[in-house]
């Protein structure tokens, strides 16, 4: 469905009259200066969704179709992401996942993302699931495989992935295994981490010249006693091997409980390994909760740490990095849920950048623990919304995408034009 500039001005108008209250208040207490230079960079941010994450969710126990007008094929997945496009003005990208969405007709498929404002994010390879057509299993690994030829398989469907991202326009590829053990004995680690290498090192060798290859980590699940690339520490040992060409990819649920995801980050931008993020939340593991919903303040400490690495590196934030979501919906509307992860991104990136640098780093030179602690947290227990719906309205967009959505019945249409039952593609 499409969602006119009419639609979205008699929006805002209902609530410009708050809005402009509270925007203003912003303003009395916070540096005109700062407040522009955030606004801009607030537009330019953008966030690729996933198109698994356009529809229903599950679990291992169960997937429950519960909304309905759910896209069936891959165009209507990229016109999902133009209408939150259209809404936020912050998602311009579509992150495929092939043999799950694989485009059929490439030029129509890019006239179609073309046409709604949107680009092809990076492009992410599965080995961790059996395909119908695939002549060996990877029951027990791909890339780490005892087995050379289910490897030589593994490798040629990266290989192709990359091909079907060339003709997308995409940039980068990335690889995210399941490769692991369930019990002790079952792998000799040494030889999978080596055989995983190998690998790698030939999906790297067919990189072209301006990509990049993001290799991502997780502590567990499906294998619950090892994962070949199981942290942050072995996906930087890979991409350090492997070449100026390969990056370390930040999953925010693929670590273990309590770890400091934020000191992570750091030193991986020290590095200039950090590659980017997939973002989500989680309670207790890789629960792919909407971003911001269990731990806002953890995720506004790594956009703190995102922003002032950034800064010193003299990165640009919105392009030398890649910004993901990736969630899994499982009682929620996916729409409303990735516009909630959207603007919990947002918040978290426009906190970090109104902090008062120079007196977090005058409190850090002075080790005054106390002050530190107040400069972070007077920015965190600000209410910056008002900020972000700024930035967005200036950027053609509703100031609050969710209420427009509804108001709009997005859903009730989406099931009109799709039908009730349907089930989205892939995951």
């Amino acid at each position: 469905m499409n969602v006119d500039n009419i639609q979205i001005q008699s929006h805002n108008d209902k609530l410009s009259s708050s809005h402009h209250r509270k925007f203003s208040a912003l303003k009395e207490d916070w540096s005109s200066t700062l407040i522009d230079q955030t606004l801009q960079k607030l537009i330019d941010f953008q966030i690729a969704i996933p198109s698994w994450a356009l529809g229903t969710g599950g679990t291992r126990f169960g997937r429950f179709a519960i909304t309905g007008g759910e896209p069936r094929t891959l165009a209507e997945k990229i016109a999902d992401v133009g209408l939150l496009h259209r809404l936020n003005a912050a998602s311009d990208a579509i992150s495929l996942h092939i043999p799950w969405d694989v485009p059929e007709d490439i030029n129509e498929i890019k006239k179609s993302a073309e046409g709604y404002g949107l680009a092809f994010d990076a492009v992410n390879s599965n080995t961790f699931q059996d395909q119908p057509d695939a002549l060996l299993s990877y029951k027990f690994g791909s890339l780490q495989h005892v087995d050379k030829a289910v490897r030589n398989q593994a490798i040629a469907h990266n290989i192709e992935v990359i091909k079907q991202g060339q003709a997308l326009g995409s940039k980068a590829l990335t690889v995210w295994l399941a490769d692991g053990s369930c019990f002790p004995g079952q792998l000799n680690f040494r030889n999978a981490f080596q055989n995983t290498l190998d690998s790698l090192q030939q999906i790297y060798a067919a990189l072209p010249s301006d990509w990049k290859l993001y290799v991502e980590y997780k502590a567990f699940e499906p294998n619950f006693y090892s994962t070949t690339i199981g942290d942050w520490g072995q996906s930087l040992l890979l991409a350090n091997k492997l070449g100026d060409q390969a990056k370390t990819l930040v999953d925010l649920g693929h670590h273990l409980p309590n770890a400091n995801i934020e000191q992570i980050v750091s030193l991986l931008l020290m590095e200039g390994k950090l590659a980017g993020f997939h973002f989500n939340d989680s309670k207790y593991g890789d629960d792919d909760l909407t971003a911001g919903s269990i731990k806002p303040y953890q995720l506004f400490l790594i956009f703190n740490e995102l922003v002032e690495g950034m800064d010193a590196a003299g990165m640009n934030h919105a392009k030398n990095l890649g910004w993901m979501i990736d969630a899994s919906h499982n009682v929620k509307d996916p729409l409303e849920d990735l516009l909630q992860s959207v603007e919990g991104i947002m918040i978290a990136y426009a906190q970090a950048l109104m902090i008062d640098r120079a007196a977090l780093t005058q409190a850090q030179q002075n080790n005054d623990v106390a002050l530190a602690q107040e400069v972070l947290q007077h920015t965190f227990r600000t209410d910056f919304r008002p900020l972000v719906a700024e930035a967005r309205q200036r950027a053609g967009a509703a100031l609050s995408p969710i209420h427009l959505y509804r108001e709009l019945k997005c859903r009730e249409q989406l099931i009109m034009e799709r039908g009730k039952t349907t089930t989205a593609t892939g995951l």
